[in-house]
């Protein structure tokens, strides 16, 4: 399939490579039907590994502190409706398929494999799910224990903020850390969210639907965010259960 449409491909990636330079994400494009490697040959959507690869080895190279944070290769709908329950994400060569798991907010590990990038390897949709967005996302780690220290979490966001300045984001430029978003899906048991105060005082804190990631417009989550302004530094936020993801906010 690669080498069939080789020039065809050529094309796509250079488009993909100035969509990521510009928005460190990248505009997926349709095959033709003859190369789809959907067994259904329903239109799939794809991206060039290459161009994904240099996207996600920036995070590998990134030499200042970054303990607290993690980067995901991460699917998500322009329109800002959920993506399918059953649809995956496959990494497609010449020699090799490997199905790469998503998660609950559409975010893959993403491998770093020399041989799928000399093999011009693709990132292929299992099935259409209208535009879609492909990209890198910054979240902070969760903690097993489920207590986070409000200065970590401070401290977990500046790191986000300063990667995400570094690699140009244009979005982040003006921007400081004013908080954190732990995102729930909506069907899971009411998962409590506190805050402890240094008197070991405990209050609970407010739920709304929302995004998970503050840049995002699918409000299908169960989300509590804590704005650092409203909580003491020596504070602790007590996480019932682990969230599907935690989001640094900026404004």
């Amino acid at each position: 399939m690669i080498n069939k449409y080789a020039s065809i491909f050529v094309l796509m990636q250079l488009a993909s490579v100035q969509a990521f330079a510009q928005m460190n994400s990248a505009t997926p494009v349709t095959k033709p039907a003859a190369a789809q490697v959907a067994e259904s040959q329903a239109e799939t959507e794809w991206i060039s590994y290459r161009s994904a690869y240099r996207l996600m080895i920036q995070f590998e190279k990134y030499g200042k502190p970054k303990n607290l944070i993690q980067s995901h290769f991460q699917v998500s709908a322009k329109n800002g409706n959920p993506l399918p329950d059953n649809l995956q994400l496959h990494l497609v060569s010449k020699n090799m398929r490997l199905n790469l798991p998503l998660d609950a907010v559409g975010r893959a590990s993403f491998p770093l494999l020399k041989s799928a990038y000399d093999e011009n390897a693709e990132l292929v949709l299992s099935q259409t799910s209208g535009q879609v967005n492909f990209q890198s996302r910054i979240s902070i780690i969760a903690r097993a224990d489920g207590i986070y220290e409000v200065a970590e979490l401070r401290l977990a966001c500046e790191q986000a903020l300063t990667y995400l300045k570094n690699m140009g984001d244009a979005k982040t430029a003006a921007k400081s850390c004013v908080g954190v978003r732990f995102s729930y899906l909506k069907n899971a048991a009411q998962a409590g969210i506190k805050l402890r105060n240094i008197d070991m005082s405990v209050h609970a804190l407010a739920w709304q639907e929302n995004s998970a990631f503050p840049d995002e417009n699918n409000k299908s989550y169960k989300t509590v965010t804590l704005r650092f302004a409203d909580a003491p530094e020596k504070g602790q936020l007590l996480a019932q259960q682990p969230p599907v993801a935690i989001a640094p906010v900026f404004e």
